[in-house]
């Protein structure tokens, strides 16, 4: 199992039926995951904005006797990572984090499953609208930039106001059958009710998020966990990047002529001498 505490509390909470609210703790703990051992049920409800009572509930849902029982669970596992990560400054405890967080992701796709689906969903939606708000604009843009190269019809929806669910609207008219989105910490209300949009309008949607217990959980057909870091001022998204990265190459594999408009790309690109070699 990986050594990050957001991963270990993710498997953890696997396998049990939450409530909304216990979701909304869950999603807490695994934002929190450093904080979490050293936090009273108050503390932890303040900060996921739930009654203390709703805290208690979780850990007893999760299989504890209560609260204290949870917290005494984290904390045995607590002291190993923080003997081992003492010497190290809060940059390079930093970029470790984000080091765990792939190597979780690496275990995730153990079972490539979930992500061959995603990448057969995305194939064959013409066109493929791609969302992304605020922080995840430019995971967004990322994917879209390169999916363009292969996928015929790409429609990046990396703005928010009035006219997304247009968008989304219009989309669905040109015949999309699927939406992908890319949502991170904090999680824009907007995000959420463009995805239960989406939905509604009748598209597949596939969801990148920070964890199986963001927000855009319960409005996702098909939700793709990839952890954030959370050591600096701004979280860091290499696993979310990288898992955007591994779509592409599950959508690519959907695409019978990918490796031809991509060709097709390269030798317009030398004739024009697009980049410098």
């Amino acid at each position: 199992m990986s050594d990050s505490p957001a991963a270990r509390l993710q498997v953890l909470f696997e396998g049990h039926r939450l409530t909304p609210t216990q979701r909304r703790i869950a999603h807490c703990m695994v934002r929190r995951a450093a904080d979490v051992p050293f936090l009273s049920s108050v503390e932890l409800a303040d900060l996921a904005g739930v009654s203390q009572p709703s805290v208690t509930r979780f850990a007893v849902a999760l299989g504890f006797d209560g609260y204290p029982a949870l917290r005494r669970h984290l904390r045995e596992l607590a002291p190993a990572e923080a003997a081992g990560e003492a010497s190290l400054n809060e940059y390079q405890q930093a970029v470790e984090a984000e080091i765990a967080n792939l190597r979780h992701l690496a275990e995730v796709l153990a079972d490539p499953a979930p992500v061959e689906r995603a990448g057969r969903l995305l194939a064959s939606s013409r066109p493929l609208p791609v969302l992304g708000l605020r922080a995840a604009a430019s995971q967004a843009y990322g994917f879209s930039y390169f999916a363009a190269k292969v996928h015929p019809d790409v429609r990046l929806l990396d703005e928010g106001g009035t006219m997304l669910a247009d968008r989304i609207d219009a989309a669905v008219r040109a015949g999309a059958s699927a939406l992908l989105c890319f949502a991170l910490p904090r999680h824009p209300r907007e995000v959420v009710d463009a995805l239960a949009h989406a939905r509604a309008a009748g598209l597949s949607v596939v969801t990148v998020a920070d964890s199986a217990f963001a927000p855009v959980a319960a409005h996702s057909d098909l939700l793709l966990p990839a952890a954030v870091g959370t050591g600096l001022a701004f979280d860091t998204a290499c696993a979310p990047m990288l898992l955007g990265r591994v779509l592409l190459e599950a959508m690519c594999d959907g695409l019978p002529d990918a490796q031809a408009r991509l060709e097709e790309f390269d030798a317009g690109a030398a004739a024009r001498g697009l980049f410098v070699e």
